[in-house]
């Protein structure tokens, strides 16, 4: 009988405890349920954290994998791409998803993607960076879209003979001072720095000139010559394109610009360049008389593309007057 009581405590206590372990343990795995969720909510709400977290995350696998294959692999058949991974490559990235922009921007990305040949991802930042910055400085953002679509045909590695450099053909030498604020004078091939410095010498240019059309030919360096080419038609033809597909208008890819008129432009004293925007057209001869005077022949009515030249009429002497001004 005694044994019998001794064998049912030893149940009764075994099963107490039991009991209070699955009680114990319900009530801490629905803690941290409740601290899962409440650090889920928190982190949702903190991109950088995020950000954080998953390069962390990504750079721990990447070296995980790395560890494996160095120790699976023959040295011969090392992977040399995951050798030299770098996750953070990204950030160096001028891209951005469209899928972040409005209606009317991810309109003109498409527009602009299929017009001059390149990715929606870069040209989705450029519009993005044009709509901040003209806002800053009260300037439409199509106009900027329109000066860099002329000038480099969206090729952020354009450079003229003269020296202008970048997205909007800005003289990288003469406004170094504008580039150091960015870090130097390479800042002119980062798209983004480009294009913040180009904005800027084309508002001086327009606020100079006392108008939009007298600033372009400004900005182009034909303020005291006859005729710019036809550079500033070009531009505001393409700014005028543009706002019809913001407008959510259909605008055809090859939409031509206007040509430049054949005129005689009578040369300075200094050495004259020919403007790309009035550069012969395929099969027309660049020959002309010796007098000082230089023909400016028409161009054919296509649509534009990346200029292989971008930098028109001589070495922008009205940018070296406002870099020094």
């Amino acid at each position: 009988m005694t044994a019998f009581r001794s064998t049912k405590m030893w149940r009764t206590v075994a099963a107490d405890v039991v009991a209070g372990v699955r009680y114990v343990s319900h009530n801490t795995l629905a803690l941290l349920g409740l601290l899962a969720v409440t650090l889920v909510v928190f982190m949702a709400g903190k991109a950088d954290w995020r950000h954080s977290m998953e390069t962390r995350a990504l750079g721990w696998l990447m070296e995980r994998a790395a560890e494996r294959t160095t120790a699976s692999a023959a040295p011969e058949s090392n992977d040399m791409l995951l050798a030299m991974a770098e996750p953070e490559a990204i950030s160096r990235a001028t891209a951005l998803d469209p899928a972040e922009l409005n209606r009317q921007q991810v309109a003109l990305v498409n527009w602009i993607s299929r017009r001059y040949s390149v990715a929606q991802e870069p040209v989705s930042r450029l519009v993005q960076e044009s709509w901040s910055v003209g806002k800053k400085v009260g300037m439409e953002p199509t106009l900027i879209l329109a000066v860099m679509a002329i000038e480099s045909g969206f090729n952020p590695f354009a450079q003229s003979h003269v020296g202008a450099q970048g997205l909007m053909q800005v003289m990288t030498g003469i406004h170094h001072d504008k580039y150091e604020l960015f870090g130097g004078r390479r800042a002119a091939f980062d798209p983004v720095t480009n294009l913040r410095v180009g904005v800027q010498v084309l508002q001086d240019c327009i606020r100079r000139a006392g108008s939009l059309e007298a600033g372009l030919k400004f900005y182009v360096g034909a303020a005291n010559m006859a005729t710019d080419g036809g550079y500033a038609s070009k531009v505001l033809a393409e700014q005028a394109y543009l706002r019809e597909v913001v407008a959510g208008r259909k605008v055809a890819f090859n939409a031509p610009l206007p040509q430049a008129s054949a005129v005689l432009v009578e040369a300075p004293a200094a050495a004259v360049a020919v403007p790309h925007s009035a550069a012969v057209a395929p099969g027309v001869a660049a020959s002309g008389p010796s007098n000082g005077l230089m023909p400016i022949p028409s161009a054919a009515p296509v649509a534009p593309a990346a200029a292989s030249d971008p930098l028109p009429v001589m070495h922008r002497p009205e940018q070296v007057a406002l870099a020094h001004g």
